[in-house]
């Protein structure tokens, strides 16, 4: 089967006997992964990228057997943050090995792989995200510092046509009027492409608005911002008396992970 290349930009070549070695290290261990990052997004929209990383997404269960492949590679790891994010470190590269979101919404779970991509990364035949799960999960990435809006546009522009929207749709769940967001502001970037977007799509997610404009508003004081950005909606939670939308019952994380999560603003990570 011919696979389609995937390399984007800016890498090093002493780095990529690295990463080779490290993804050849998962690969001997049977560890389930795919690529995600810049190469994931370079083989859906054809928009390299310079990138010293990559990005490793595993299912929550095989992040410790991920990362004990990475040290046995050479990279110094860690667990940076529980509920998310591992990383590998040697020198300057480094590795992200991803299972769920910062904001605790977007797991990796069996359906990443079932629809996964075949690429060639580094020479090397991986598996490559979906571009569904990509728009799914960089659609809740609006820090300040960084933005992924126009990451989703260009996956639209160039996979809007050939998208699993019915499986979108569902990846969205409760959170349907972040899509709605994306796909408003894909017809205003693309005014010739809006045809990407299949009109029943449109029509869906207006109906929902529609209807919940009929019904009264919920009683609870609840602030959802905190699930597209962890540190520009904290004077809601902190000052203004709204709950948080990421902690338990409501969301997925406990107050230890918002925590550790919010105390790492600043730092880098």
């Amino acid at each position: 089967m011919q696979l389609h290349t995937s390399n984007p930009t800016g890498l090093p070549s002493q780095a990529h006997a690295l990463y080779r070695r490290a993804l050849g290290e998962l690969g001997e261990r049977d560890v389930p992964f795919l690529i995600g990052g810049a190469y994931a997004l370079a083989h859906h929209t054809g928009l390299a990228r310079d990138t010293k990383d990559i990005d490793v997404f595993v299912r929550p269960e095989d992040c410790e057997r991920t990362l004990g492949a990475l040290s046995d590679a050479g990279f110094r790891t860690e667990l940076t943050f529980p509920h998310w994010l591992g990383k590998g470190f040697a020198g300057e590269y480094f590795i992200d090995v991803v299972f769920g979101s910062g904001n605790g919404v977007c797991r990796v779970d069996a359906a990443w792989f079932e629809h996964a991509t075949d690429a060639e990364v580094l020479g090397l035949a991986v598996r490559l995200c979906p571009a569904e799960e990509l728009i799914w999960s960089k659609a809740f990435i609006q820090e300040r510092e960084r933005y992924d809006g126009a990451d989703i546009a260009h996956l639209l522009r160039r996979c809007g046509q050939g998208l699993d929207w019915q499986r979108l749709l569902r990846r969205f769940g409760p959170h349907w009027r972040v899509l709605l967001g994306h796909l408003v502001l894909f017809g205003y970037i693309y005014p010739g492409e809006r045809s990407a977007v299949p009109d029943w799509v449109l029509q869906e997610l207006c109906g929902r608005v529609q209807k919940e404009g009929n019904r009264a508003p919920p009683a609870e004081r609840l602030c959802q911002g905190t699930l597209l950005s962890r540190e520009q909606y904290l004077v809601d939670i902190e000052q203004w008396g709204y709950a948080d939308a990421r902690l338990l019952p409501k969301g997925t994380m406990t107050e230890e992970a918002v925590s550790q999560w919010t105390g790492a603003i600043g730092n880098g990570k």
